[in-house]
């Protein structure tokens, strides 16, 4: 009787489950090609699930509770042999503080896709490697995702994935079939979106990053004028990096990804913070900036 009673005590006792970093959707489609069985790409969209939810990407213990929101989206456009040319939505979200309320961290369309696969081919990442451009290509952004996270919690906290990431990059550029990892290729690609997070002129993008979440998102429950406040602060260090690098690539897709929140957070804000955002904002992102005009039409706030 007393054994059974221990036992029970022990399985009273709270357990903290760790789990992996990504709770991560992935989807592939092929309308396409309709001439392959469906089965080859219910495999590898399996596969690659199984990769980006089961590996251990950091050495950080996560609860389940803690996971990163992400989702990759393939969209097959073309199939010749074991080839596939393709374009992936890479998306993630993190949560505000005491809020249901999730942002967008990262949302970005990769349109420059192209791997071998055959059917169930073994699908892993080995850091250090490139072995597959595929796997390589999902572990890249699964590093910028995680640094972002992190960058936006904690100041400097990202770089260890961002260089990481950076390892990926550096390690593709000897594979002839890959495409989206070379300087010369585009200005806008993998090579340039780990260049601009890890080269110092831009470092107060990220330092705006931290505070338009930690200091001002996170803070909104409990003084939102403190917290619209840090966000205008941030969207001055987002100006800082502008006027250093005109269009730099990463900071007019961190925009692009913010647009439709920041019209929300300022609907109700004063004449003149309404004024003084959407004057730095139609400059520095003038693709949105019939979004940002919006929010002078909005009803007017506090003055």
């Amino acid at each position: 009787m007393r054994i059974l009673t221990a036992a029970l005590l022990i399985a009273l006792i709270p357990v903290s489950v760790s789990a992996q970093e990504l709770y991560c959707s992935v989807s592939v489609s092929a309308q396409n090609d309709q001439g392959s069985d469906r089965t080859l790409y219910n495999t590898l969209q399996t596969s690659l699930y199984e990769l980006m939810n089961n590996k251990k990407w950091t050495g950080h213990n996560f609860k389940v509770e803690e996971r990163i929101e992400c989702s990759f989206m393939i969209t097959i456009t073309e199939k010749l042999s074991d080839v596939f040319e393709a374009q992936i939505m890479v998306q993630s979200t993190r949560p505000v503080f005491n809020s249901s309320y999730k942002t967008p961290l990262f949302s970005y369309l990769d349109k420059n896709v192209r791997f071998e696969y055959i059917q169930d081919q073994n699908l892993d990442f080995v850091e250090g490697n490139h072995m597959n451009n595929l796997t390589s290509i999902l572990a890249f952004y699964t590093y910028v995702i995680i640094g972002l996270d992190f960058e936006s919690m904690q100041k400097g906290a990202g770089s260890p994935y961002f260089d990481k990431a950076q390892t990926i990059v550096n390690n593709a550029q000897s594979d002839p079939k890959a495409t989206g990892w070379k300087a010369f290729e585009s200005d806008k690609n993998r090579y340039w979106l780990i260049e601009n997070l890890t080269n110092s002129r831009y470092m107060p993008l990220r330092e705006g990053l931290y505070q338009y979440h930690r200091l001002g998102l996170d803070v909104m429950y409990d003084n939102q004028e403190a917290g619209r406040q840090a966000v205008v602060d941030a969207i001055l260090q987002f100006q800082r990096v502008y006027n250093e690098r005109p269009n730099l690539f990463v900071l007019s897709m961190l925009l692009n990804a913010k647009a439709d929140e920041i019209v929300k957070m300022f609907s109700n804000a004063s004449a003149m913070q309404k004024s003084r955002v959407v004057q730095v904002l139609t400059n520095i992102d003038p693709a949105n900036a019939a979004k940002y005009n919006r929010i002078m039409q909005s009803q007017q706030g506090s003055k």
